[in-house]
């Protein structure tokens, strides 16, 4: 056992995923302005997608949204194959490779098709990682410590997620750079950075993780999810928990197009606007790992019914407050509703999964998650134009949305949680 009592080989893993995503997350900062001062070399100006004119900005948000949308329709396709194979390391090596190639070709590309081609690369990468990195975590884990490694991978991963766009500006900003073979620009040393994460993780994963023997010897032909529940008329729990968790990402996406309606509502800079942006991550560092091992011994439904309770009011709201002040304690808020939904659902949807099928059981809520995480901002984006309030009403009625199916059609998975909820207070 390492730190926090988990197993070092989830602990390699959950680093590994930290230094890819400080690489992956740089790209959030970087790829825009390059495109915008490299690529597309015509600020403001536009430019045609299948023989289609459109604005700049939608150059940039294509590229963008490439990789999530890739990312998150793979992620059942390539999490079905590596419970077919038995083979989690061997795909998450795989996609770090492709990762960090694409992260370093950015350098030699000089056409907006060249950076899609790269995109839809690094799309098919995560795709292959990160559904068999979590099935991984899943296999490694037992009933007992299933929460507990979620919520410690989870905190690892949204560290580097949260760290590493405040880490791009600052590399941007201060270059370019001498070296002892010539000046290397800020885009250059970026595009750097993220090759050397994914070879990194590569290494780390490559060196201190193997595959359980069971994944190989259990992988099984009929691999897929339901939409009903085969046992009764309801929906089958792990498509439930999909569902409610695309409606939880799209709530922590709308916030991330908003930065001009926000400044003029809030009266605030860009300062404040990056602490909003970072106090769901924040809170969620704080909370996901006693609130994965709590799981563990209370079981995983009051948190993920507490959770999207939770979730309601702090999304509805973020549409009313009018401090800096009131937005980042309702973002934090925010951030520990999704700490008590995220690890929890993934400990759920993995206690229910037979030997074999972490990872077609797993993606489901991975896909969701990023596809979530996509959708956020395009409709935040729209719904912005009839009012402020209404991208986070709509994040709150799809909150709302997703306690009731959680409440209704999600059963406890830890037995001993049953036994101590039936305990009176007179025993």
């Amino acid at each position: 056992m390492g730190l926090f009592g988990t197993d070092r080989r989830v602990l390699t893993l959950a680093f590994a995923r930290m230094i890819d995503a400080v690489g992956n997350s740089f790209l959030i900062v970087v790829l825009p302005q390059f495109l915008d001062e490299v690529i597309l070399d015509a600020p403001g100006g536009g430019g045609e997608i299948l023989g289609v004119a459109v604005a700049q900005s939608v150059l940039i948000g294509v590229a963008l949204s490439l990789f999530g949308f890739l990312n998150s329709f793979g992620q059942p396709f390539t999490g079905r194959l590596s419970d077919r194979t038995g083979k989690r390391k061997a795909f998450i090596l795989v996609g770090l490779a492709l990762l960090g190639v694409a992260s370093g070709a950015y350098v030699f590309a000089d056409s907006y098709v060249e950076i899609l081609v790269l995109r839809m690369l690094q799309g098919v990468g995560a795709a292959l990682a990160i559904p068999a990195t979590v099935a991984l975590v899943n296999e490694l884990a037992t009933d007992a410590t299933r929460g507990g490694n979620f919520g410690v991978f989870n905190t690892f991963r949204l560290i580097g997620f949260g760290f590493g766009p405040l880490v791009a500006g600052f590399i941007l900003e201060f270059g370019p750079y001498p070296t002892p073979v010539g000046t290397v620009s800020g885009f250059v040393a970026a595009f750097g950075v993220a090759l050397l994460g994914a070879a990194t993780s590569f290494a780390l994963v490559a060196t201190f993780v193997s595959d359980p023997e069971r994944a190989a010897a259990s992988a099984g032909d009929e691999l897929a999810v339901s939409v009903t529940d085969p046992e009764d008329s309801g929906l089958d729990p792990v498509f439930t928990l999909g569902v409610a968790t695309l409606f939880m990402a799209i709530g922590i996406g709308l916030f991330a197009t908003l930065e001009p309606q926000l400044s003029d509502r809030l009266s605030q800079g860009s300062v404040l606007f990056s602490l909003e942006f970072a106090a769901v991550v924040i809170a969620n560092v704080v909370f996901q790992v006693p609130v994965g091992r709590a799981s563990d011994t209370y079981g995983r439904r009051p948190f993920l019914v507490a959770g999207f309770a939770l979730l309601v009011p702090a999304l509805f709201a973020q549409g009313f407050v009018t401090t800096p002040a009131g937005m980042v304690a309702a973002r934090f808020v925010q951030g520990i509703a999704v700490a008590m939904v995220f690890a929890p659902s993934l400990a759920l949807a993995g206690d229910l999964a037979k030997e074999g099928e972490s990872g077609t059981k797993l993606s489901i809520l991975t896909m969701a998650f990023g596809l979530g995480t996509a959708v956020g901002p395009l409709a935040s984006g729209f719904l912005v134009t009839f009012g402020f309030v209404w991208p986070f009403a709509f994040g709150g009625v799809l909150a709302a949305v997703g306690l009731v199916l959680v409440y209704t059609q999600v059963e406890e998975t830890v037995s001993e949680a049953e036994k101590i909820a039936s305990v009176s207070p007179q025993d």
